[in-house]
């Protein structure tokens, strides 16, 4: 199945649910119970195939189609039997009693008791910023359930016990009642399905490729029949949250897990990170997450990631809704709130301080390897950023806009603006100049920012994107002393209309076939290589990698690539799943294009067409 024609089964899920609940719960329901039958009728079918195929090998009757027979029919009750009685791994984290955390625990059975939800069966507590409660199959799509609460302890430390109360309680909310049982049951469904998928997908029997076939026509369309449910049941845990404690407390809730979500994985990871360049041994995060997440965000930061936040449409890549649709069901404002000023800690108790040790020694662990790498990546920054600063006084302006950028990297907070405005005299309308000159000047300051986004706009189609992008949120966000001129945000939001079409038929242009038409050698420097080869050591299933340059019509002067990886026994789907992130991940100054070696292009014509490999390094 296609996106256009999941898309269209969701929106008809929609409104056959807007029209007639229940007449939709039947339906999802009766094709729930195809995939059971499914599975049993392959289960019959298996067995009476074996009940007849025995005796007639075992009188002398022997036809070499009757083993092959009797082999298809034991493969197809085996995958029969795996679908029914699939096994679900533990969630990772430790898992937390009620003698370690009895103020945890007593709230729980106040949650249970007042929405009368089953029992939680195991309470688990990780490293993430997340709090869910998953309802898995004991055995597979038979058999009863198994409730498991995780919750994240960085959860813990930013909200107040009140807010995370009402996170618990929306998580509590998909068991409750009846239409909470259904959904629950839909929900294991399809995990089932899921699960099973993955478990089948490297098998080359008949009886396995005959489940992946059903699974690949019904699957997409389980999910799309039920993707209405699983909505509604998002914003029915929202009210029973609502309910509970107060509609502002879980309103507020959702907005500042948003906002400090944002802070958590935008500033304090990086920064996290960052001390590699001072220490070779990996430092553990908690201990500075618990001090920094119950700290004020800093104001422009909340506004901004509030905004964003709003301004993302629910759409059908996720069940749950967008912030401004959950708020606005609750029938909260979506404003920033007061913050928690005393974290829900206390509900772990004393042992509170010796989790946060736990999981800061658990991550020093975990990630030894990538703090070295790091460690040695930052090094390297240095010295080049040193290098250039050696040479400043002769050096061009993308030199310097190049120095401005590893300082970046260095320290985020570094006064960067000299650097920018020397670039400026050295070529007055160098693009890379202007738009650190924007990025170094204050949000407040309006109308020097706009002046700064003009001349990008002026100097550079490849920029223009960039630059109208960061025009209409500095008119967007609403300042105290400044009046919102609704001319200019006409005007670049045109703009950005416009970009935004010649950023896609850029994109579209770098995916065309023949992949090796318009290209060049790569135009990387050695220290920009350097860093590309470094981040490809650091991706394990890429044996080799080619990377060429690609002209666009589009934007001629735009650096823009094309690079080739082998990826030797891994499955399609994870191929493309890593393509796409080294696409996000790798170091190189213009966008990139990902493709493995398969069968569009082949091995032999990356060989001829891409030159020599880029990683690993040629030995001469």
């Amino acid at each position: 199945m296609d996106q256009a024609e999941f898309v269209h089964l969701v929106r008809l899920s929609e409104q056959a649910s807007a029209q007639d609940s229940r007449a939709y719960r039947r339906n999802v329901a009766m094709f729930a119970a195809l995939g059971y039958a499914w599975v049993i009728g392959c289960l019959v079918l298996a067995t009476g195939l074996i009940v007849w195929l025995v005796p007639r090998l075992l009188h002398g009757r022997f036809r070499f189609a009757l083993v092959w027979g009797l082999l298809a029919a034991l493969g197809l009750l085996w995958a029969s039997l795996r679908a029914l009685w699939l096994r679900f791994d533990a969630p990772d984290g430790v898992t937390l009693t009620a003698s370690d955390a009895p103020l945890l625990f007593e709230a729980l059975e106040r949650i249970r008791k007042k929405i009368q939800g089953p029992p939680i069966h195991a309470v688990y507590l990780d490293g993430e910023f997340n709090a869910s409660i998953q309802q898995t199959p004991r055995w597979g799509l038979l058999g009863g359930a198994v409730n498991t609460l995780t919750l994240g302890l960085p959860m813990l430390m930013a909200l107040d016990r009140q807010r995370l109360l009402a996170v618990l309680t929306h998580e509590y909310g998909h068991l409750r009642g009846d239409h909470g049982r259904f959904a629950a049951w839909i929900y294991r469904t399809r995990l089932s399905w899921m699960r099973l998928h993955d478990s089948i997908r490297g098998d080359q029997n008949v009886a396995s490729a005959a489940t992946q076939a059903f699974l690949n026509w019904y699957f997409p369309r389980f999910a799309a029949r039920t993707f209405a449910l699983a909505r509604q049941d998002e914003y029915e845990a929202d009210r029973i949250s609502g309910r509970l404690l107060g509609t502002d407390v879980a309103t507020a809730a959702l907005v500042e897990i948003e906002v400090k979500g944002s802070w958590l994985s935008e500033q304090f990871w990086a920064d996290h990170w960052r001390t590699a360049a001072t220490t070779a041994l990996p430092v553990g995060p908690f201990q500075a997450m618990r001090k920094q997440l119950n700290q004020t965000p800093e104001p422009d930061f909340a506004r901004e990631a509030l905004r964003q936040a709003l301004a993302r449409v629910s759409n059908v890549s996720d069940t749950h809704p967008g912030l401004r649709d959950r708020v606005a069901a609750l029938g909260g404002q979506p404003a920033l709130p007061e913050w928690s000023r005393r974290s829900a800690l206390q509900l772990l108790g004393e042992g509170a301080e010796r989790w946060i040790e736990h999981f800061d020694k658990q991550w020093c662990r975990d990630n030894a390897d990538g703090w070295k790498q790091h460690h040695a990546w930052l090094r390297r920054v240095r010295e080049r950023a040193d290098a250039l600063a050696a040479s400043r006084a002769t050096n061009n302006a993308a030199e310097l806009v190049e120095e401005a950028s590893l300082r970046r990297q260095l320290d985020p907070h570094a006064d960067l603006r000299p650097l920018y405005e020397l670039a400026l005299q050295r070529s007055d309308e160098h693009p890379g100049a202007l738009q650190g000159l924007v990025q170094t000047t204050p949000a407040a300051d309006r109308g020097a920012r706009l002046q700064a986004l003009q001349r990008l706009w002026d100097a550079s189609r490849d920029y223009r994107w960039w630059a109208a992008r960061r025009a209409v949120e500095a008119l967007e966000t609403s300042r105290a002393g400044l009046e919102h001129d609704a001319a200019a945000l006409k005007l670049w939001r045109e703009r950005r209309k416009q970009a935004e079409e010649a950023e896609d038929r850029a994109w579209e242009e770098l995916h065309q076939m023949p992949y090796f038409s318009q290209v060049t050698r790569h135009d990387l420097s050695t220290f920009e290589l350097g860093e590309v080869q470094a981040e490809l050591a650091r991706c394990r299933p890429v044996v080799r990698a080619w990377l060429v340059c690609k002209t666009l019509r589009e934007f001629p002067r735009r650096r823009a690539y094309l690079a080739f990886v082998e990826l030797p026994g891994m499955a399609d789907e994870d191929r493309y799943e890593l393509c796409r992130w080294l696409e996000q991940h790798l170091s190189l100054p213009g966008p990139v294009l990902v493709l493995w070696a398969g069968e569009a292009p082949t091995l032999d014509e990356i060989r001829r067409g891409a030159f020599e490999p880029v990683y690993p390094q040629v030995v001469a």
